[in-house]
């Protein structure tokens, strides 16, 4: 089955602190981002203040839709989102300016209501990752969006006025930590009933970027903010830590802008408040919101229910491999064998056996000599949703694997912090095994077919249908059987006729 024709999609979000174009290829149920560009207007800045929007801030946007419509015309996507949040949507003149982008620039935005902005964003948590439960809180520069999600999906959302425009200072006072945290307990303390919760998703930059602050603190190896967990305590430790610096020492930290820096104290604040009020134990990052609910709502259904990871993996190889269908078909030579084994994580190891089959061309247009480090890097940190950080770590060592006996990975740090001994162990069986598998077939998914692979108690065993012993002969292919099967404890077993 050919994979789906990519397709270029666009969102033009304008928020309450930016003004933000972001480029999307869709490849069926993967979603990759191809240009991003944002602009930190402050729109709503004079929101609390005025009640309506700034006017700096009007023309920045403005000017920022304007080289949009350029790039966009030049870039033909073949679907273009414009949509509005809390500050278009609160100010009294919000109406006009609407008005005037489509006089100006042609675009016609949609304004979304503070219950849409909760259910983007937390369709655009579950694009990430489906199996997320718990609360999704989107902040913005004006406003907190709050969105339970359970199994059947996401319910009824509220916005709260919690953004750092809606919480700063009467004329200009500056970040005053105590009135932020009396104002975040009284708005949070109306619905904490509704949306206490042990697991809380994170969306919004402030997060992500205290997210970030985190891992450098703690010395945290892979810097991939998407499904980042944090415990509650350290959180809130973090969070504290950031609410009593001053201005200058936030700016002094290393990608840090100014504009960021004077809305992340307000963001901490309102997480410290969320933290105790919900009574979270657990915060999850995404680096999905609003912009790929949008785009993932848009979907046929059969195309959202199918597994990201996995379809992104697919997405990666199939636009870097060969072998269309190679995939698939180690997917299904592997993946009987590899359920007799002991689960490692959960309901999760099947996905990780498909997902890593899908990767297993990713490295064949690359130089020999430096194929495996390559792979092993583009893995650990490729944008594909739907994985842990451990799932990742894992998915780079079966990569690694896959591509070289000797297994010398450029972060074996990494992936003995994130994984346990025998997950580790695992992944260097599965990169063994798909290794195997592609030798013995030469990659063809047809020769493929005729082999078969099983596990016992003892043995990895290798058999062929009649006609096709000769395929398993050759000092190769025993060299490769017999380094899967030491990795999985086992000793190797060829039957031939």
């Amino acid at each position: 089955m050919p994979f789906p024709a990519p397709r270029d999609a666009a969102v033009i979000d304008i928020g309450s602190n930016s003004v933000r174009l972001v480029v999307y290829r869709l490849e069926g149920r993967a979603i990759w981002t191809v240009f991003n560009e944002k602009v930190l207007a402050g729109l709503g800045r004079d929101l609390a203040k005025t009640g309506r929007l700034s006017p700096d801030g009007v023309a920045q946007t403005l000017q920022a839709l304007k080289r949009f419509r350029a790039v966009l015309e030049a870039v033909g996507p073949a679907e273009v989102f414009a949509v509005a949040t809390a500050a278009a949507r609160d100010a009294a003149d919000g109406p006009d300016f609407i008005r005037r982008i489509h006089a100006e620039t042609g675009f016609t935005v949609r304004v979304l209501s503070g219950e849409e902005e909760a259910h983007y964003a937390a369709v655009g948590v579950l694009a990430g990752a489906p199996d997320a439960t718990g609360v999704v809180g989107d902040l913005g520069g004006a406003s907190l969006e709050l969105v339970r999600l359970s199994a059947t999906g996401a319910g009824k959302g509220v916005t709260l006025p919690l953004g750092p425009f809606s919480l700063a200072g009467p004329n200009g006072a500056g970040f005053d930590a105590e009135r932020v945290r009396r104002l975040a307990r009284e708005r949070i303390a109306a619905v904490a009933d509704d949306f206490r919760t042990d697991t809380f998703h994170a969306v919004g930059g402030a997060w992500r970027n205290l997210a970030l602050l985190h891992m450098r603190l703690s010395g945290y190896p892979l810097h991939v903010v998407h499904q980042y967990e944090i415990g509650a305590g350290e959180a809130l430790d973090a969070a504290r830590l950031v609410a009593h610096q001053s201005k200058s020492s936030l700016e002094r930290i290393e990608g840090m802008s100014k504009k960021r820096s004077e809305t992340l104290p307000y963001a901490a604040v309102v997480l410290e408040t969320l933290i105790q009020e919900l009574g979270l134990k657990r915060i999850e990052i995404s680096a999905y919101g609003v912009r790929e609910g949008l785009l993932f709502e848009a979907m046929p259904p059969r195309v959202r229910s199918l597994d990201p990871l996995i379809e992104g993996c697919s997405a990666l190889g199939a636009r870097q491999g060969v072998a269309d269908d190679l995939g698939a078909a180690l997917d299904a030579w592997i993946a009987p064998a590899f359920r007799e084994l002991p689960p490692l994580f959960g309901e999760r190891d099947g996905v990780l056996v498909s997902a890593a089959c899908r990767l297993a061309d990713v490295g064949v247009r690359l130089h020999p000599d430096h194929r495996a480090d390559l792979v092993f890097e583009q893995v650990l940190r490729a944008p594909i949703a739907g994985q842990t950080h451990a799932e990742r770590c894992f998915l780079a060592a079966a990569a690694l694997a896959r591509h070289a006996t000797n297994f010398h990975p450029p972060e074996l740090a990494t992936l003995e912090r994130l994984l346990s001994p025998a997950q580790l162990k695992r992944a260097r069986a599965l990169g063994a095994t798909i290794r195997l598998a592609c030798d013995l077939s030469g990659r063809s998914p047809s020769l493929l077919a005729h082999a078969r692979l099983d596990l016992d108690k003892s043995n990895l065993i290798l058999a062929a249908d009649q006609g096709f012993a000769d395929l398993l002969l050759g000092e190769q292919t025993n060299k490769r059987a017999n380094t899967a099967a030491q990795h999985l404890g086992l000793k190797t077993k060829i039957v031939s006729g």
